[in-house]
């Protein structure tokens, strides 16, 4: 039986040890759930650990700055075929990754893997190590089942992840709102008392400093996929330009928003939604006004948040969301949906706005940060000591090592 997400040893003695560590993640590329993978790695070696990280594709051009020691088997398996059966191409790519790991590295104490949970039972054939997964959200229930022929697809697919996942050692999730989540998809689990470990994700303030300004510019980060609901900052933001009875002059004329994140041009939909993202932008008629910017750069990206006025966060029922604790380490603050992960780190009216995911709405709380300049930059001061004081990479390091020290002394004890 998998073990719960209780930290234990930190009171009992448990002397500190370097330990190997190996990390399994599918794609290596730019996304949350690559952010939090890269701080893994970097927090585990600054405890003292011996860390590698495994994956199936690492473009050194598209990934983030602080990725080392990492090793790619498989990265000729195709990801799709006809642009369909991801799940199967991911699976069988992990699983050749987990492959290559147990042949080729024998002597790992901890296994961290995320996302994909089918490699658990072979990593368990190597007795010596301990497994860890780190859930970001159920997998079968960001998958669409929306046609018989989907269901039937998807239905063995989603009993494997729930069968393996509960092999894992220890399991971790991202929020209180997976860890629900979590329970309630998977009810044989939570039957069986196994029950997630919480860790948050983090972001490292020391690269954000004091913010250049509050331009009247309005910014969006995230991957170009729909179910970021992206759509929803430029119907918003053209919903704002509409207003001018508050304002001087044609001051609002002078707005902007930038529509910035990951993008990946092997992958469809990135390609197809950033179309239509711009589409939508010469619908609302503002695409003289929008700005796309893809796969920047940590630098940039840093550029645009010391830049802007605040940040708009789309997606509705995130799980978690690292884009609101970024934007706030920048002085910056977050208009996100009053849902899911932004629930647990936006702190409504004091830090941000959590609003209903509508235009009207997201338009309202924009137009109170750009006629009240001094609210943008009080709230924007009191984000930064949030996130220092709760979500920080050395909070998140240090229970992430007790986590890894806890699973490894039960193999021993």
């Amino acid at each position: 039986m998998a073990a719960t997400g209780k930290v234990a040893g930190e009171s009992s003695g448990m002397k500190t040890k370097r330990l190997k560590v190996a990390i399994i993640h599918p794609d290596l590329g730019i996304g949350g759930a690559e952010r939090l993978i890269v701080d893994a790695a970097c927090q585990l070696a600054a405890h003292g650990h011996d860390v590698h990280v495994f994956t199936s594709h690492h473009d050194k051009n598209r990934c983030f700055e602080e990725t080392v020691s990492v090793t790619v088997y498989g990265d000729f398996l195709p990801r799709h075929l006809f642009y369909r059966f991801h799940a199967i191409c991911a699976y069988l790519r992990c699983i050749f990754v987990a492959l290559c790991v147990l042949l080729w590295w024998p002597s790992v104490d901890v296994i961290l893997v995320d996302q994909v949970s089918v490699v658990i039972p072979l990593l368990k054939l190597k007795s010596s190590s301990k497994t860890i997964f780190y859930c970001h959200f159920p997998d079968l229930l960001l998958a669409q089942h929306t046609t018989m022929l989907r269901r039937l697809y998807r239905k063995p697919i989603d009993m494997i992840e729930e069968a393996t996942t509960g092999m894992a050692d220890l399991i971790l999730v991202n929020s209180k709102f997976t860890a629900a989540t979590f329970a309630r998809t998977f009810r044989g689990l939570h039957a069986k008392g196994i029950e997630p470990g919480v860790l948050y994700p983090a972001v490292s303030v020391e690269q954000f400093h004091e913010p250049h300004a509050y331009k009247l510019n309005f910014l969006s980060i995230n991957r170009f996929e729909r179910k970021k609901n992206l759509d929803l900052a430029i119907s918003a933001f053209a919903l704002l330009r509409s207003v001018t009875s508050s304002l001087p002059g044609d001051a609002l004329q002078e707005a902007t928003l930038t529509v910035a994140g990951g993008y990946d041009k092997r992958l469809r939909e990135n390609v197809e939604y950033l179309e239509e993202l711009k589409r939508l932008a010469v619908d609302e008629g503002v695409s003289g006004q929008v700005k796309f910017v893809t796969s920047c750069s940590t630098s940039e990206r840093n550029e645009l948040l010391s830049d802007c006025l605040c940040v708009l966060y789309t997606p509705k029922d995130e799980h978690f969301g690292i884009v609101p604790l970024e934007a706030m380490a920048a002085h910056k603050p977050v208009i996100a949906c009053n849902s899911g992960g932004p629930v647990e780190t936006v702190v409504n009216e004091e830090t941000g706005f959590l609003c209903d995911p509508s235009p009207t709405d997201f338009s309202k709380a924009m137009l109170k940060l750009v006629n009240d300049h001094d609210l943008a930059v009080n709230m924007g001061n009191q984000a930064r000591n949030h996130v220092v004081q709760k979500f920080s990479t050395k909070t998140f390091g240090d229970l992430l090592n007790s986590y890894v020290l806890n699973v490894y002394h039960q193999r021993i004890e």
